[in-house]
């Protein structure tokens, strides 16, 4: 069942099972906790690892309060959402996975606090987080078009679609999405100092490429999920051993 912290002013929901060393679970945009990490078994696999899991909703999604206002979802906003539930729980250094938008709020909250974080998986987000993934007002247009079946076709009536499927606020979506893509310039990405793991599938028009990413970083990993795009890429078992194994390493 989720419990809920106040994070300056947004009630943020997450759950917490197990014991071990603290694994963080940042989902992406659009999906929650429950859609991106317990429906694909990663928590449970994380569990059987003998992990610590906490998965959050970020604000906006899930169970987590849901402002209207886009300046309540800058990235850095998003990160520190994170940090204050590591001190809501007292954890003084977790590893951290993020898929997609989630991906994008480790990359800032281990930049912004290195100390916190043993190590770092950006999955689903590769060169896309320097480049960036588009414009995104028609995702928002898309939310918030009136009836049922948004016009257009492509990425942004994907994500319509999606917000629909996982019962999302489109309001706050809309307001997240248009504030949420900050990028980082490769010079913000070499100041990073914790070992990091990009994994992005080899189907994903939305990541981009994991080797370009992880080339910025200073002795960062990439692993190519096999025939995977951006949707599907998520609960892939090959994903799952490699990040696990990544986290398996000694530091």
């Amino acid at each position: 069942m989720a419990q809920k912290f106040n994070s300056d002013g947004v009630d943020i929901a997450f759950v917490d099972e197990g014991e071990g060393f603290p694994t963080l679970l940042i989902h992406g945009f659009a999906s929650n906790k429950e859609v991106n990490w317990v429906s694909t078994s990663w928590t449970r696999e994380l569990l059987q690892a003998g992990r610590r899991v906490i998965a959050l909703d970020n604000r906006g999604h899930g169970e987590s309060g849901k402002p209207y206002d886009s300046a309540a979802y800058a990235t850095p906003v998003m990160a520190e959402d994170a940090r204050r539930l590591l001190d809501h729980l007292r954890i003084e250094k977790a590893d951290v996975i993020g898929y997609s938008m989630g991906a994008r709020i480790a990359a800032f909250l281990a930049l912004a606090h290195p100390k916190r974080v043993r190590r770092a998986v950006f999955s689903g987000m590769g060169e896309g987080m320097v480049k960036g993934i588009g414009a995104p007002e028609p995702i928002a247009d898309a939310l918030l078009a009136p009836g049922h079946d948004p016009a257009g076709t492509g990425r942004a009536a994907a994500y319509r679609s999606f917000a629909d499927r996982t019962g999302g606020d489109r309001q706050a979506l809309a307001a997240c999405i248009m504030a949420s893509h900050q990028v980082l310039s490769p010079e913000e990405l070499a100041r990073i100092a914790v070992p990091v793991l990009v994994a992005v599938g080899s189907d994903d028009d939305v990541g981009g490429s994991a080797a370009a990413l992880a080339g910025l970083i200073p002795g960062a990993q990439s692993f190519e999920i096999p025939g995977r795009d951006h949707m599907k890429a998520v609960g892939d078992r090959k994903h799952k051993q490699a990040v696990l194994d990544f986290l398996a390493r000694q530091p």
